[in-house]
């Protein structure tokens, strides 16, 4: 039999916002409950609608979009336990070109081609942080110091 105090948990947790079945899993059994326990409350919650892998990687993907390159989302998709099909599906959904999401990013961060190379250097470091390709950074930066 299923623990209701498990599953009661497990419904707070997703009514805060949502989680992948991976990220859940780590939460509940960081409270002790078994493994098996554990399993069965998320394939009720999943079968019930309330649990969905594709459902919270369109959130965070179109939460990242314009923001954070399409590879670093991909990679946080992928490091909270989500599988590549639902990784792409998200992706395809909602992030627009990397080249566009880099551009407007930094024209709301920075706005002017930088005047040193330190400021240089600050700039590719934030956009870098943030997934970016170094050649795509140096290939706009030479385009807007024209």
């Amino acid at each position: 039999m299923i623990d209701p105090s498990l599953k009661t948990r497990a419904i707070r947790l997703l009514a805060r916002r949502e989680y992948s079945r991976h990220e859940l899993q780590q939460r509940l059994a960081s409270g002790g409950a078994a493994r098996d326990d554990i399993a069965a409350v998320l394939s009720e919650l999943e079968a019930a609608g309330y649990l969905s892998n594709q459902r919270y990687a369109r959130a965070l993907a179109s939460q990242r979009a314009g923001r954070y390159s399409r590879r670093s989302i991909a990679g946080t998709l992928k490091a909270k336990g989500i599988e590549g099909d639902d990784i792409a599906a998200a992706l395809a959904e909602s992030s627009p070109d990397d080249t566009v999401a880099m551009q407007a990013l930094w024209q709301r961060r920075f706005g002017a081609a930088p005047a040193t190379e330190r400021e240089k250097a600050r700039q590719v470091r934030f956009l870098q942080a943030r997934g970016f390709a170094l050649s795509a950074i140096f290939k706009m930066l030479r385009e807007i110091e024209r």
